[in-house]
């Protein structure tokens, strides 16, 4: 298949790479030259424009935006609007859109969108992404391919429902994260400031093999205290991010759906914004974003 990406950031190339070694053809644009010459480097037709994007796939035109949600997303569908057919072509939207705004660009658009979140981080290079996507089934099913190629596998994608439900389910999931996240940290801080010695990355591999509460998470906190100590050296307590936590919760108000956790984890993010007090939960959360995410840490000065 052929397919367009637009946006060669860290996940955008990932989606480049992983359709080529799948044997797909990939025409690649980014605003940084750079990028757009080390996607042709690694073998993607690599062009100048958004719409040259378009012309270049000819006839059947499957486009995989990832660039920033918001006013960024609106801007690259305006320029590609114009230059694609409403009956037959399709766009992805891999980034984080909110659900809404999903909807209303599939509302505004002719042609099929497709919301699709993406989970999986830098990692994805290696093992694939999770992809939860939405919009119409046909071209969900017309994509299968690309999305066999970019996620784990057939398993590691599937179409939730119609257009805005792929985003819902990531907006959810990212609320998961947070709660998961801050589960981790509360245990080993008390592990941490608790009545034994204890080497916490022995902890965390011991858990990891075997243990109820093994994931790829604690994976990564076994990999931060590997990397800066049981007492995570001068990561600091501040954790970025938030925007989707908070749209899980608001939509938790909107439907009236308890979420004391994903809230109290939210609450606690926007808590390390002030003054850092060292609380070791955050600053543990705040090195478990770059292990999934390649998120910059925050350092004590």
């Amino acid at each position: 298949m052929e397919l367009g990406v637009i946006g060669l950031g860290r996940m955008g190339r990932i989606v480049v790479d992983r359709c080529l070694d799948a044997g797909h053809d990939v025409v690649a644009f980014d605003i940084d030259a750079d990028a757009r010459d080390a996607a042709a480097d690694a073998g993607a037709t690599a062009v100048e424009s958004i719409p040259a994007v378009a012309a270049e796939l000819g006839d059947r035109r499957r486009i995989w935006l990832m660039v920033p949600a918001g006013d960024p997303v609106d801007a690259a569908l305006e320029e590609l609007a114009p230059e694609l057919d409403d009956d037959d072509d399709v766009v992805v939207d891999g980034g984080n859109s909110h659900f809404e705004d999903s909807i209303r660009r599939a509302a505004d658009h002719g042609f099929a969108y497709l919301d699709c979140g993406t989970s999986g981080g830098p990692a994805g290079a290696e093992l694939g992404f999770s992809l939860m996507v939405g919009g119409p089934e046909w071209a969900y099913d017309e994509l299968a391919p690309v999305f066999d190629a970019v996620a784990t596998g057939p398993d590691g994608h599937d179409r939730m429902g119609p257009a805005g439900s792929g985003h819902y389910v990531k907006m959810v999931h990212n609320g998961v994260e947070y709660a998961l996240m801050q589960a981790y940290g509360e245990g080993f801080e008390l592990l941490a400031e608790g009545r034994y010695d204890l080497d916490l990355e022995a902890v965390a591999r011991t858990w990891n093999n075997g243990a109820v509460i093994r994931s790829w998470l604690l994976e990564l906190c076994e990999e931060a205290f590997r990397e800066e100590g049981d007492d995570l050296g001068d990561v600091a307590d501040r954790v970025a991010g938030g925007s989707t936590g908070t749209w899980t919760v608001q939509e938790a108000l909107e439907q009236e759906v308890p979420l004391p956790l994903i809230y109290q984890a939210l609450a606690e993010r926007f808590a390390s914004r002030a003054p850092d007090d060292g609380r070791f939960s955050r600053r543990l959360a705040n090195r478990l974003r770059y292990g999934f995410g390649r998120h910059e840490v925050a350092r004590r000065e």
